[in-house]
């Protein structure tokens, strides 16, 4: 999975309590996230979604910040208390940092979900890249089927001006075969 960005432990379980993030302010990144929450708990893992390749390239072009930007995340706490705790303390605070930080104005929206495990992150992105490439392939398909109908008509417009030259020419030879006699 080529957009994963994500800090594994050694002993990570696949049981450990997520705190998803429906939103990242721009220019963090998941190290910083990882920073910043690991000041509450031990955290396991940070997933975040990298931001649309369309927005990127109009940020881009219209003069924005060439870096990458990530649009959603999700934490990996070693405890499910310390995840409920960090969930109750920090949503909807400032990020903070000083007041040039570019997180300063951000705040934080977190949310503990009751049985929410990292398989379910990890079956969801498993499906969407399933059905990514069943809708690849079914383009593929289509344009084979597209390409073949084309060569086929292309074969078949090549026998027939074949078929009228033959006829052209058997009424040539007919004709100066007349004129001769």
């Amino acid at each position: 999975m080529t957009n994963e960005v994500s800090f594994t432990s050694a002993g990570a379980s696949h049981h450990q309590p997520v705190l998803p993030l429906p939103r990242i302010p721009p220019h963090m990144k998941p190290m910083k996230l990882k920073q910043l929450l690991s000041a509450h708990g031990e955290v396991l893992r940070v997933y975040c979604t990298p931001e649309d390749s369309g927005a990127r390239r109009l940020r881009k072009q219209k003069g924005g910040n060439t870096g990458k930007n990530f649009t959603e995340g999700w934490v990996e706490f070693a405890d499910k208390r310390i995840a409920k705790r960090t969930a109750l303390a920090l949503n909807g605070q400032q990020i903070g940092g000083k007041r040039r930080s570019a997180y300063y104005e951000d705040l934080w929206c977190l949310k503990y979900l009751k049985h929410f495990k990292w398989d379910h992150l990890t079956e969801d992105i498993a499906y969407q890249n399933a059905v990514r490439e069943q809708r690849l392939a079914a383009e593929v398909s289509a344009a084979k089927r597209e390409r073949d109908h084309y060569l086929a008509q292309v074969d078949k417009a090549k026998a027939q001006t074949a078929i009228a030259a033959r006829k052209a020419a058997k009424a040539t030879v007919g004709n100066g075969g007349v004129a001769d006699e």
